[in-house]
């Protein structure tokens, strides 16, 4: 039976070179075996990078094209845009097991031996040399480049206390301490911030990349090592932190760039997969589409807003903490109101303020407004946004003198009441407050007729949000949640004249 046609068990009871000889084991580069097991895969339309969403027309196919065309790699974005886990993901297309000379320092492939030990063992022990085996999971090597990074770190250097000890010189091969990337061999190896690595680093792989050895204190040393190469690096380190030297990024033979969610959908996709929800949240707290939507739409409006830096890029994983926040902001309430259950609330999105401050960089004029002010006039937006999907456009409204105005009853009670909607409300009160403002149940009924109890209080309260960022009426910030009141009113009141400033400033 030929070497393919052997089974992880059967592989495992080889022991000897001998045996595996006999076997009709073939050596063969990292990069012919991912090449191979990705045809395999494509012919069998099976899918290699599971769980990456907004990628399957894009940087999919051109990390499959680098693959097969048995390339090293840059994937070049903004952070939080999978292109570690991407890396990661192509151990998938390594073979469970190969063999490796037990005792060998550098996983040496048996009928290929690369240092003096694993040469010595075969020359010793002939077809009797012990084999063991790697698993894939084993073959991965990752390392995240920081400016203290040294060439010994990632090459080598001589040990001289190895040489002492062993009473070798120091031109000598045992004498050497290997570094991760030779200690990678046969692996795939990735480096994380590529131009974070100093110049000098940077040099030190040129050889490595090129012709495959490496050379250490000056000795004569050649090691073809066997390595995929995946580097990450973000578009803005190259002018913030540092660069990658020309010629190391001649030597990376594709460069694929990666990008955000182009949809809210896929954005949903991601952050639903990897969000950390806890049991007892999904029992207790209700969450709709709706919801789900406006915490993409605030990463979306954060990628447009003229106070957030573009270039440091918004992760995703903001609205991973976005969405985590939120179920955590319902789960309180209930727990506060010894309920058992809960439905998602509009006023909820305020508790994912801290997420959004500690994912997103600001400019300046962002930080004169304060991190906490541009968060909330980002959860603003995208209610405004997502608002016209489910109401009518009150601004067109206005330009159409005839219409009839559906927010006008509501208008018209706010006229002459306010109404405190504090986060904390148990599910009665926040029922009963809606519900006495007059017109907004007919509002919601009017658009949206066969809806449940609790999705149609949800719904009384995004109309009531949207109203606000239209300037229907007037939205200020309490300590414990958010006051709705008339427009004009506000306008005299000077408790409230400061926090609509910021938010008009904002818009």
């Amino acid at each position: 039976m030929a070497y393919r046609d052997l089974k992880s068990k059967e592989l495992l009871q080889i022991k000897t070179l001998g045996a595996l000889k006999a076997a009709g084991y073939i050596s063969k580069t990292i990069k012919q075996e991912l090449r191979d097991n990705l045809i395999e895969k494509i012919k069998n339309k099976e899918s290699v990078f599971e769980g990456i969403w907004g990628y399957e027309d894009t940087v999919i196919p051109d990390v499959e094209r680098a693959i097969l065309s048995m390339h090293n790699i840059n994937l070049l974005g903004l952070r939080g845009q999978a292109k570690t886990r991407i890396a990661r993901l192509m151990i998938n297309l390594l073979d469970e097991y190969i063999p490796v000379v037990l005792g060998s320092e550098l996983n040496d492939d048996p009928l290929q031996p690369l240092t003096w030990t694993a040469r010595d063992l075969i020359a010793q022990h002939g077809d009797d040399t012990p084999v063991g085996w790697m698993h894939r999971s084993d073959r991965y090597t990752e390392k995240l480049a920081t400016p203290d990074v040294s060439v010994a770190d990632l090459i080598g250097d001589v040990d001289p206390i190895k040489a002492a000890t062993m009473k070798l010189a120091y031109s000598d091969e045992r004498v050497i301490h290997f570094g991760l990337i030779p200690r990678s061999h046969r692996g795939i190896f990735v480096i994380n911030e590529l131009p974070d690595l100093q110049a000098r680093i940077q040099v030190s792989l040129f050889n490595i990349l090129q012709e495959g050895d490496i050379q250490i204190r000056g000795f004569k040393l050649r090691l073809p090592l066997d390595i995929q190469f995946v580097f990450t690096a973000n578009p803005e380190d190259y002018t913030n932190r540092g660069s990658i030297v020309t010629p190391l990024k001649d030597r990376i033979d594709s460069q694929i760039v990666t990008h955000y969610p182009k949809s809210i959908d896929v954005g949903k996709k991601i952050t639903q997969q990897e969000a950390s929800v806890k049991t007892e949240q999904r029992g207790m707290v209700k969450v709709n589409d709706i919801v789900a939507d406006l915490i993409e739409q605030i990463a979306f409006e954060a990628r447009e807003s003229e106070y957030v830096d573009s270039k440091s890029g918004v992760s995703a994983r903001m609205t991973i903490s976005a969405y985590e926040n939120l179920l955590s902001a319902a789960e309180r309430r209930a727990l506060m109101n010894a309920e058992k259950e809960t439905y998602i609330r509009i006023s909820d999105l305020y508790g994912v303020v801290p997420a959004i401050c500690g994912k997103v960089e600001l400019v300046y004029e962002g930080e004169v407004e304060g991190p906490v002010i541009v968060a909330q006039s980002l959860i603003g937006k995208a209610v405004r946004t997502l608002f016209l999907a489910y109401f009518p456009d009150p601004e067109k409204l206005k330009k159409k003198k005839t219409a009839k105005n559906p927010f006008q009853k509501v208008q018209n009670w706010f006229g002459e009441n306010q109404m405190d909607v504090l986060s904390d409300l148990s599910n009665r009160d926040y029922e009963a407050r809606l519900k006495t403002i007059d017109g907004l149940d007919d509002l919601v009924d009017e658009y949206h007729s066969r809806l449940g109890r609790e999705e149609k209080l949800f719904m009384m309260e995004f109309a009531l949000h949207g109203m606000a960022e239209f300037s229907l009426i007037s939205k200020k910030n309490l300590d414990k949640g958010l006051q709705f009141k008339d427009l004009l009113d506000s306008m005299f009141d000077p408790d409230s004249f400061d926090d609509d400033d910021d938010d008009i400033n904002l818009r």
